[in-house]
């Protein structure tokens, strides 16, 4: 990844989003394994979608998301869907354990509230740090639910990390300029129904992380040392 924003487009569920996120070359994309979370896909669904990236030029770093999974839930995904890394919704000690299980690079999705939520040990590749759920919330994540931005601004991250939760291409420049995240990870802030992506949302959100115009001209952001696995 160069020195602008690193960007994750997440819950792709259809092809149209997918050639999208390769033409506007985001970092990472995610495929949805919770059952529960209108951007589910299945093992074979991910298949097919992960197909039209390994056919491409430019290939995004395909990341599969799970909630408190099961060894087999993951063992099947990874059957039939090329998955480069894990970004898990569990306990740190859970997590660790599927890491080691898969060896593969297995991000922990860490929710706050305040300051005294952020993370002090860094156990894994990254940290995706996002808002923590509405009490009557069904699923963890893709709520579209902000935190403050401003808590992370001095935190001393021990491990890469990525800002998510809440995040839209209106808002985006805002969120990074803020909270000093060099990625950003974003779901329902880019789709016009939910499960369904919007290309044109993807190109803004994009540009709009990265400083750049919404047809790809580049004002490079000064690099902060992100890691990219």
């Amino acid at each position: 990844m160069s020195g602008t924003v690193g960007v994750k487009i997440c819950g792709l569920t259809e092809e149209v989003g997918v050639a999208a996120c390769i033409d506007c070359r985001a970092d990472w994309i995610g495929f949805n394994f919770f059952s529960r979370s209108p951007r589910y896909v299945t093992p074979e669904r991910a298949r097919e979608l992960a197909a039209i990236v390994k056919a491409s030029a430019f290939q995004p770093v395909i990341v599969g998301l799970f909630v408190e999974p099961s060894e087999q839930e993951i063992e099947r995904a990874l059957a039939h869907a090329p998955l480069a890394a894990l970004q898990l919704y569990a306990s740190p000690e859970r997590a660790l354990v599927l890491r080691e299980r898969f060896g593969l690079p297995t991000w922990l999705s860490c929710p706050v509230s305040d300051a005294a939520d952020l993370p002090a040990e860094g156990r894994f590749e990254r940290l995706v740090v996002e808002s923590r759920p509405p009490k009557d919330a069904t699923r963890p994540g893709g709520n579209g639910v902000a935190f403050p931005w401003a808590i992370t601004a001095d935190w001393a991250a021990p491990s890469p990390w990525m800002l998510a939760g809440g995040l839209r291409p209106e808002t985006v420049a805002q969120a990074i300029a803020e909270s000093g995240a060099v990625a950003v990870d974003v779901a329902s802030g880019v789709e016009r129904s939910p499960g369904v992506k919007d290309p044109h949302a993807i190109r803004r959100f994009i540009a709009a992380a990265r400083n750049e115009n919404a047809t790809g001209s580049a004002f490079p952001l000064e690099s902060r040392g992100d890691a990219a696995i």
